[in-house]
């Protein structure tokens, strides 16, 4: 039993059962023993990100964020929000680009780099300690109260957001509790925690079928409702895995999308090891279409993140993707790990991008221009 798991058991044993989300949530996010709390050393034996693969993913992202301070007719402060920005690996990224190749945005950036973990905040700070410096970029643990000008960013942070399991049951929404029996981890069904569970399926016409599992991704829409009210003008640009809602809830999910990782490896055993691996979610970005409308979202286009950075990189023939002085095998190998990003087989296919502006009705953004 891990530490988490025992803190959760005696919960459990005093409080009563729990609803998966609240279990989700303390496993990624309790401040000492949740999986996202940990250095990010850990992260690497379980999974590896875009960024991970090549700077090119940061490359491209900077030259799209260029051009949104374009669009916003180049305000004198372009304020860049990274959520979950890890230990910032990707902002190191953006940041040096965009001081080396896009010297009149980086006059204007400022960057916010979000991050709720201690521990990931100390490694951040030694990767950005120049831009610190500088005055270039600054560690937060939430999302500014305001940006008058900017643009909102994350790369899979959705997915790790907590969802809550329901089941259609005998013609109506039932919602997978969390019991303990005996130290073990065991599934209840009850009555909906919340009446949100139902308006979310409802604002979407989503029956489920007899039998069938999901998850309702309330938080996700709290945050996208959230950083669409602080933002004033600009943009919002989510990549993540997952579906419009009528793929997500289709026959082909009976069971839903959650799945643990560890090692490298997808298994359904959500409750082997509290804290101890990833728990994600496939995202439902027609909820995330639909809430930020509610907030003044409007949703320029939703592409694979193939054609993303095909649109972002082609326009130079993807020459971001060398430095000065690149022999010819490390070209090879950068070429490689490129076809990593944009292939169907590597992470190409698997990942969407979506792009949502707020009081800029006239944005062309190059990412979205085979639309």
């Amino acid at each position: 039993m891990t530490p988490l798991a025992a803190l959760l058991a005696e919960r459990i044993r005093r409080f009563g059962p729990i609803t998966f989300a609240e279990y989700m949530r303390e496993c990624l996010y309790h401040p000492v023993h949740g999986y996202y709390s940990q250095p990010e050393s850990a992260r690497f034996t379980d999974y590896y990100t875009s960024p991970d693969v090549h700077p090119i993913f940061g490359r491209l992202l900077a030259r799209q964020f260029a051009e949104m301070w374009e669009q916003l007719d180049r305000p004198s402060e372009f304020l860049l929000v990274e959520a979950a920005a890890g230990v910032g690996r990707l902002a190191k990224h953006i940041l040096e680009f965009a001081q080396t190749k896009l010297p009149d945005f980086y006059a204007a950036l400022r960057y916010v780099a979000v991050e709720r973990s201690p521990a990931r905040c100390d490694q951040m700070a030694e990767q950005l300690a120049r831009f610190l410096q500088e005055g270039k970029c600054r560690p937060s643990i939430e999302i500014p109260a305001l940006i008058p000008a900017g643009c909102i960013f994350s790369n899979e942070l959705l997915d790790a957001l907590p969802v809550h399991r329901v089941r259609q049951q005998e013609g109506r929404l039932q919602e997978i509790f969390v019991a303990n029996d005996g130290g073990t981890f065991v599934e209840l069904l009850m009555p909906l925690s919340t009446c949100a569970i139902s308006e979310y399926f409802a604002a979407q016409h989503i029956t489920l079928e007899e039998g069938q599992q999901a998850e309702a991704g309330l938080e996700a829409c709290d945050w996208i409702g959230e950083i669409a009210r602080r933002l004033e003008r600009g943009f919002v640009l989510t990549i993540d895995y997952g579906h419009e809602a009528a793929d997500l809830f289709d026959s082909h999910h009976m069971a839903g999308t959650l799945l643990a990782y560890a090692k490298h490896q997808a298994s359904e055993s959500f409750y082997a090891a509290p804290g101890e691996q990833d728990l994600t979610a496939h995202v439902n970005f027609t909820a995330l279409r639909l809430w930020g409308q509610r907030r003044g979202l409007e949703t320029l286009g939703l592409i694979h993140q193939t054609a993303f950075l095909l649109a972002l990189g082609q326009g130079n023939q993807f020459a971001d993707l060398y430095y000065d002085g690149m022999d010819e095998t490390d070209r090879v190998r950068a070429r490689l790990q490129l076809k990593t990003l944009i292939f169907p087989e590597g992470m190409g296919e698997r990942f969407q991008v979506l792009l949502q502006q707020k009081s800029v009705p006239l944005a062309k953004l190059t990412a979205l221009c085979a639309l």
